[in-house]
This record gives C-alpha cells, structure tokens and sequence, in this order.
C-alpha cells in the first residue's frame, strides 16, 4: 500500500446576507473555495484550503498554520467534523476536515488564485457556481446541506395530532430535518403521520427520512429512507431512488458499514443515559468522538441530547444532535 499522506482542511463557513430559514442550530449558509494557482498539481481546480501534517503537528496544528500561510488568518474556533481518504494519481491523501466558524484578520489568497463564498443551499445549482471541485473535496457539499438539528417523531407518546402539532411549531421556529419512527404504531396511524408530516416538511422546506419502510416513504414523497441498525445490517445496497439515506449506528463496523453502502449520515448512540434506559451509561462523548474520527459522513449524536448540547457535540466531532424528547 501506498504512503498516506495527511491533510488537514478547512470549511469554512459564515451566517451570509439571509440568515433566514436556517436550521436550528446552525446559523452557517456559505463557505470558501480556493482555487489552486498555475504550476500546481490539479491548477484551476478549486478546494476547500489546508494542506499537509507536517513531522510532530497535530491535525489541528495543522490546520492553524496553514490557514495563516494560505488566507492570513488566525483561527479562533474550529471543530473537527469528516475525514476521507482519496487516492489521486500521485498520492493517497487522508483528509481531516475542520468547520472552521470565527478567525481572525482578513482572508486574503496568498497561494490560490481566486476564493469563492458560496451558498450550501444554491450548491445544488446545475452547472454548479465554480468548477470543477477536488475529487476528495467534492463528496463533502451535500455533507453541509444536511441540517445540524434532526427531531424524531414520538406520536407512540404523544398521540399523533399532538406530535404533528409539535411538529409545526418546530418547523415554524427553524427546524429542518425530521425523521418519522414510531414502528410500534398502527399501520393505518403511522401513514397518517407521514401524510401529515411529509405536508409540514414540505411546506417548510425541511427535510423528511421514514425509519425502516421505503414503501411509506415513496407513498408520502418522503426526501429519504433511513434504516435502523438491524436494517443496515441486513442490507446488501444503497435503497434506489432517495435523495437522502441515514442509518443507526452504535459500533464502528457499523459506521464503516453505512460508509461502505455510500450513504449520507448516520445517528450514533447512545451518548448519554436517556429517559427510556437511564440506567445505561452510553458511549461518553470521549467514546463517541473516537468512533467518529475517522467517519467519512457526518454523524448525528443520540442519546440524552438537548438542544444545549450542540456545542459539546460539534466539539467531539459530530455533525449535529438528534433528539426524541428535547426538541421543541
């Protein structure tokens, strides 16, 4: 096997002229391209910028030196969130990316030609606004337009009238993502809750996963699928015809399993004790951030989340929260 060659890369990303209609939770609508300057390997190619570990370095060492030398900026908050490996014709490169959220100075390229701030909810654009992107940095985009907050539908608990009223009032204060659980229901119950739901998140824009049954999904015109454990386990493909597919994880093998299947996230738990087994100690978030170091997709933490924990879980290197109880 070929030398690896680590990497430390940055996304960085601000609020942009219209916060509105944001996620809960993430307040981040644009982030910077760089694009490599004539002489380079792969110039005219635009990149998230950072560059290589050096002897001794941390990847966040990394990271700060190199944001000084490319955009002479000092950065004062980052946060890991994916790493991919990628092999290019003249190296196999291992790439930690950072959301890098406030620095400080003025960006200025001193070893790109060109940066672009872009828009995550325009990136979808067809032609894109810049191209064309690093093939290792280019699988992360859709990564960014995944929202950071993900609300679980409790209608088992809460009767379905009450959780789809929860659900709009959620949907009007900001939230984005939903995923529709409640198996235990009625099968009569829980279409109604999707209908319901599927119409909510439709007219909000957010976006909607059914957990464990494609053929609801289809029926609602759901964004996507999202299978629990036991179903990823059990399943030999990427389910056809989704935008969006998700998995519950709780081990390694199974995050490397949902990566090996290309699929889009993954909800990892439980982190902490929860209202259902307080009595189990989860994962720790110690636990939870050295299964996900080395994930290519964004992972969701689970498990005794509330909204406050949003930073403590970015800290650790997740991509956001998911919570059955605490959102609102």
């Amino acid at each position: 096997m070929s030398k690896v060659t680590l990497v430390s890369a940055a996304v960085l990303l601000r609020a942009g002229e219209d916060a509105s209609g944001r996620d809960a939770g993430n307040a981040y609508r644009e982030f910077l391209l760089a694009r490599r300057p004539p002489g380079k390997v792969y110039a005219g190619w635009w990149e998230f910028p950072g560059g290589k570990v050096e002897a001794g370095e941390s990847f966040h060492d990394a990271l700060v030196r190199e944001l000084h030398e490319e955009l002479g900026i000092s950065i004062t908050q980052a946060t890991p969130w994916l790493t991919r490996e990628f092999v290019y014709p003249h190296a196999t490169v291992r790439i930690r990316f950072f959301r890098v959220t406030a620095w400080d100075g003025e960006i200025h390229p001193h070893e790109h030609d060109a940066t672009a701030w872009l828009r995550i909810d325009d990136y979808t654009a067809k032609p894109p606004p810049v191209e064309p992107i690093l093939p290792a940095n280019g699988p992360i985009l859709k990564g960014l337009a995944l929202p950071t907050t993900c609300a679980l539908t409790n209608a088992e608990e809460n009767g379905v009238d009450a959780e789809l009223a929860r659900l709009d009032a959620a949907l009007r204060n900001g939230l984005r993502f939903v995923q529709l659980r409640d198996k235990t229901l009625p099968a009569a119950e829980r279409e109604r809750l999707a209908r319901g739901a599927a119409a909510l998140a439709k007219a909000a824009g957010a976006l909607l996963v059914v957990n464990d049954d494609a053929d609801l999904a289809r029926r609602v015109g759901a964004d996507g699928v999202h299978l629990s454990s036991a179903a990823l386990r059990d399943c030999a493909a990427r389910p056809d015809g989704f935008a969006w597919v998700g998995a519950s994880c709780h081990s390694r093998a199974e995050l490397d399993r949902a990566a090996a299947l290309a699929l889009d996230y993954a909800l990892l738990g439980p982190v902490l004790p929860t209202p259902t087994h307080p009595q189990a100690a989860g994962l720790g978030w110690a636990g939870f951030a050295q299964l996900v170091e080395h994930s290519p997709l964004p992972v969701l933490a689970l498990g005794g989340m509330r909204p406050a924990s949003m930073a403590e879980a970015s800290a650790h290197g997740a991509h956001g929260i998911a919570l059955l109880r605490g959102w609102r």
